[in-house]
């Protein structure tokens, strides 16, 4: 596997963006995940955006995390916000998940941020098993959803 920098508008990032969207809407039954996003927000060395590649050149798996600072949305100083973390079906359960998970950690912790923090939601159980695998502890919510019960936001320290 192949894990390239791309542009949040890159044509493999929209087509599993609108991958991921879609499987929002199965578990949530509404139009997917209304947070605004812009592709300046995943430009270093505020963010960045990854796409993992099979040996094919198959975009398989992506994710991404913009910087965030304190805010109104419960965001504090120095939070990396993981976004559009995703694994195409047939690729689930080969980890994945998990290696993009720590090349997201390792870029923001080198851009300086102090905290990955997440939200996910309870119809997104293996989510959940992955990031409290991988460290992350309930925090508090913040962001557009935080204020729907079925929103779950997690946080893990990226020091060194």
């Amino acid at each position: 596997m192949k894990i390239r920098r791309v542009a949040f508008d890159h044509p493999d990032a929209v087509k599993l963006n609108d991958e991921v969207q879609a499987e929002y809407h199965e578990r949530y039954g509404d139009g997917g995940d209304a947070t605004v996003l812009e592709p300046s927000d995943f430009a270093p060395p505020r963010g960045v955006y990854l796409i993992a590649y099979d040996e094919d050149d198959r975009p398989v798996a992506t994710g991404g995390w913009r910087s965030q600072d304190e805010n109104g949305e419960g965001n504090e100083d120095g939070d990396a916000e993981l976004k559009r973390m995703f694994v195409v079906r047939d690729m689930r359960g080969l980890g994945l998940a998990r290696r993009m998970l720590t090349e997201l950690e390792a870029d923001a912790r080198v851009a300086g941020r102090v905290r990955m923090v997440l939200e996910t939601g309870t119809e997104q159980p293996e989510a959940i098993a992955l990031y409290t695998s991988s460290g992350y502890e309930p925090c508090g919510k913040f962001g557009y959803y935080r204020a729907y019960e079925s929103s779950r936001c997690f946080a893990k320290p990226l020091s060194s």
